[in-house]
């Protein structure tokens, strides 16, 4: 969006660019060409655009509520041109053939802040020296001189010119903005926060506490992180996956917390969970490979479980043999 305003008297040119046309950016042009010229203009006239009139009916107005009170804080009257009078802005209309013709033409653009810095300076240079229709033996600058002492002072300080936005935090340490996503601590996730947005930065308030900072990217679909707040997440994963193995055990057999305190009373070897935690490999295996490994630190034989089937299990059972005696009973004590 280009921002123009033009000065009645002067024809002093403020221009200034922006990438959207939101009410913010509106009034941010007002405050710029606020500052560039020292002070405000008594009254302001504005084409029927929604920015200022949102209805009019008749002498009946209903100017935007955002423009009356920025009005109100500089302290100039906001006033429509009147419908079909083409004559009431055509200075503004021709100022802004002027823009087209004398920046425009043949410039490079690369970015929009390339862009106004090069449109402060021919405001500044180009379009200040210029003849001043209806003075044509001054310039403009010259006869600014003289129309800047009847400026408004401007106030103490600047109009707050923030863009305000309620959003709601998924399950995701992230919300979305302007088409970005921005992170935020985990500790806020699934709550609804407040968005505070100016040109340069972006803040992320939960009430009155400012939770996160960012600057503020004009891209799409970009994922804009603080790396204080990954790392937080990061941690706290880690933290949840070292206790998970003890924490599932505990709920689903709650005597087995009992049984590890009594088992570690009496000596039991529980340096292998240990280490296992220490490795943050919270799993059986863990524990398996630690205890096979001092064993054969040891020179331990292999605990081998003998699994034989039914048949060979019966078929080597031990077999009792029958006494002799009774067959020497039999003999009758003969040989034959």
């Amino acid at each position: 969006m280009a921002f123009v305003m033009v000065l009645s008297y002067s024809r002093r040119i403020f221009l200034r660019f922006f990438l959207d046309a939101r009410m913010e950016n509106f009034l941010r042009g007002h405050a710029g060409a606020f500052d560039a010229w020292g002070g405000a203009p008594r009254v302001l006239l504005y084409d029927n655009l929604k920015s200022a009139v949102l209805e009019r009916r008749g002498d009946a107005i209903r100017f935007h509520p955002a423009l009356i009170d920025f009005a109100g804080h500089y302290r100039f009257e906001p006033r429509p041109v009147a419908v079909a009078r083409g004559n009431e802005k055509g200075r503004v209309e021709r100022a802004i053939r002027y823009v087209r013709d004398s920046f425009f033409a043949g410039r490079a653009v690369s970015d929009v802040n390339t862009l106004n810095a090069q449109a402060e300076e021919w405001s500044r240079g180009i379009a200040a020296e210029r003849r001043c229709p209806g003075q044509e033996a001054l310039s403009v600058g010259e006869v600014f001189a003289e129309e800047a002492a009847h400026l408004l002072s401007l106030p103490d300080r600047p109009y707050p010119l923030i863009e305000q936005v309620a959003v709601k935090a998924g399950k995701t340490p992230y919300i979305r903005f302007d088409l970005n996503d921005y992170s935020i601590p985990h500790t806020q996730v699934r709550r609804c926060l407040t968005v505070l947005a100016d040109p340069a930065e972006v803040r992320i308030a939960d009430g009155q506490h400012v939770i996160a900072r960012h600057a503020r990217s004009y891209g799409k679909g970009e994922q804009i992180e603080d790396k204080a707040h990954i790392q937080a997440l990061v941690e706290q994963k880690r933290a949840g996956r070292r206790h998970r193995a003890a924490d599932l055990l505990f709920h689903a057999a709650p005597a087995s917390e009992t049984l590890l305190a009594r088992a570690a009373a009496n000596g039991g070897n529980l340096r292998s969970i240990a280490e296992a935690l220490e490795r943050d490999v919270p799993h059986p295996n863990a524990v398996r490979f630690a205890l096979e490994r001092r064993r054969q630190e040891r020179r331990q034989p292999p605990p081998v479980a003998l699994k034989l089937p039914d048949h060979v299990k019966a078929k080597d059972a031990p077999v009792r043999p029958a006494r002799l005696e009774l067959y020497d009973a039999l003999k009758g004590g003969t040989d034959e």
